[in-house]
């Protein structure tokens, strides 16, 4: 039997780069947001033992992709003989800055950790989860969080319910490439963990994008029109929040043919959030 489970995308609200490690690592704060924008993470139990990739991901070898090594890494805590066949239904881009690698990643995480009955606590699973990635953890905490250090540490945080413009450029904007960027801000002055309001903070690593992607900054220019219009993660999509459906839709009516982009609800909980305690 075969069961599909949903990997939610994130916003990065705001994304601040407020010091290096010595490691060489980029010390963040920002606040994620979770969306209903999904891929569709579908999972069939097997008994031997293995963990086996259905389908190709184009550019991304079966060793590497985050919900196998996903799924090996809960084996350690699974019975013997747990396996699984992974198949995923992709709709959020890949090198968008959605986070969809690391959400499929954490559902696979959430999903097995039910239907082997590892029942793992959420912190144990979120360590876990940080050996896949910086992003990976947050999916696991499953709530709108202020993150700091290399974006592990999380805080629950209030946001106010929001409807997203989210614009897609048909391109892929290498995270490790901008946070090496010369010219990337790296002295942001923290901020403590306060009530998040809309329109609080910026995203560091916004300037260097939209030098070095004209696309991402006609992307930005054009939702600018209705809102403040902002990058999430390294890029390239950006967003806007609105505070109703029929606001949020009435701008994306509006969308050029040339552009790409959806709407979605903030989520306050993830939706396979009480996989885990």
């Amino acid at each position: 039997m075969s069961h599909a489970y949903p990997a939610p995308a994130k916003l990065n609200l705001f994304l601040h780069v407020v010091g290096r490690r010595a490691d060489g690592y980029h010390l963040l704060q920002s606040v994620f947001r979770l969306i209903d924008r999904a891929d569709t993470v579908h999972l069939t139990l097997r008994a031997d033992g293995r963990v086996v990739r259905e389908g190709d991901l184009p550019g991304v070898p079966e060793d590497h992709d985050l919900t196998v090594r996903a799924a090996r890494l809960l084996q350690a805590h699974a019975p013997s003989g747990a396996g699984v066949s992974i198949r995923l239904d992709k709709v959020l881009p890949m090198g968008g800055g959605l986070g969809g690698g690391s959400s499929d990643a954490a559902t696979v995480l959430l999903a097995l950790n039910h239907l082997w009955q590892v029942n793992l606590p959420r912190e144990t699973l979120q360590n876990l989860a940080l050996q896949l990635g910086a992003d990976v953890p947050v999916f696991i905490f499953g709530q709108t969080a202020f993150a700091e250090g290399v974006g592990e540490i999380l805080h629950p945080v209030s946001a106010p319910p929001a409807w997203y413009v989210v614009l897609m450029p048909p391109l892929q904007v290498p995270t490790a490439a901008i946070f090496a960027a010369p010219e990337l801000t790296r002295n942001t002055p923290p901020l403590k963990i306060a009530p998040f309001s809309a329109g609080m903070g910026r995203n560091d690593l916004q300037p260097v994008v939209i030098h070095r992607y004209p696309e991402v900054a006609r992307h930005l220019e054009w939702l600018a029109q209705f809102g403040e219009a902002r990058m999430t993660g390294s890029g390239a999509c950006v967003f806007a929040s609105f505070g109703t459906e029929e606001a949020a839709r009435n701008v994306l009516r509006q969308l050029p043919g040339t552009m790409q982009g959806f709407v979605a609800q903030g989520l306050d909980r993830h939706p396979l959030h009480d996989f885990c305690a």
